[in-house]
């Protein structure tokens, strides 16, 4: 990871440093590190120690964690914006699962003995924080119902819609999620092969339902995708 320079205008409008006073954003970024992942690069990996916590300035992460047996799973995907990497903040001192780059991506990094000290400078931090775990929280919930209750086809199409909703950017013709996306992703998001997704996609895309290219998905009829996920 190649360090670069950090053009204050490109942080403001975040909410994060929104309300921040400049002294206190010069405190915050007299301790920044910025730095470039190019993509299949980790910004962290899981099991090591959680020395630092981030937030994604520009790009596109995808959080992936390998089960006992082997087997890898996508947790979930970081925005622009985002905070992560916040181990120590829920009191762990090594990182669940790895972070890695899907585009060539900008990070801002802190060591994690500065979080308290982040906090005080800016208390809406701390909130944003247990909100953001909340929702990881919620949402590795709903997809372990998926997993334990529901069949495969409405499984991908709940990712699918939860993906669209997220990261979802409207163009000619339906919805695109908006950076690249695998068929496997799909697959190990949602606990099954990537035959079986492959088969589904190709039965939506003639059903005019999806468009799928390499690496880009758009959802064409967001109804009927949401009529598969109530099955």
């Amino acid at each position: 990871m190649a360090p670069r320079k950090l053009d204050r205008s490109l942080i403001r409008g975040f909410d994060l440093f929104r309300d921040m006073t400049e002294d206190n954003l010069d405190a915050v970024l007299a301790t920044v590190q910025v730095r470039t992942v190019e993509p299949g690069e980790p910004v962290f990996s899981q099991g090591a120690a959680a020395d630092e916590f981030f937030l994604l300035l520009h790009g596109h992460l995808k959080v992936v964690q390998v089960t006992p047996s082997g087997e890898q799973v996508v947790v979930r995907h970081v925005l622009p914006g985002e905070v992560f990497g916040i181990a120590r903040a829920i009191r762990r001192t090594d990182y669940p699962a790895t972070a890695e780059a899907v585009t060539e991506s900008i990070v801002l990094a802190w060591m994690s003995t500065q979080w308290p000290d982040f906090v005080a400078l800016n208390p809406v931090l701390a909130v944003n924080a247990l909100e953001a775990v909340g929702e990881r929280l919620q949402e590795a919930h709903t997809r372990i119902r998926e997993l334990s209750t529901e069949e495969v086809e409405r499984r991908v199409a709940h990712a699918l819609l939860r993906l669209v909703r997220r990261a979802g950017r409207p163009e000619e013709g339906g919805i695109r999620i908006d950076f690249p996306l695998t068929r496997q992703d799909i697959a190990e998001m949602t606990g099954t092969t990537l035959h079986t997704v492959s088969r589904l996609l190709s039965a939506w895309e003639a059903q005019g339902i999806v468009k799928s290219a390499r690496r880009k998905i758009a959802v064409t009829d967001e109804a009927r995708l949401a009529a598969l996920a109530r099955g």
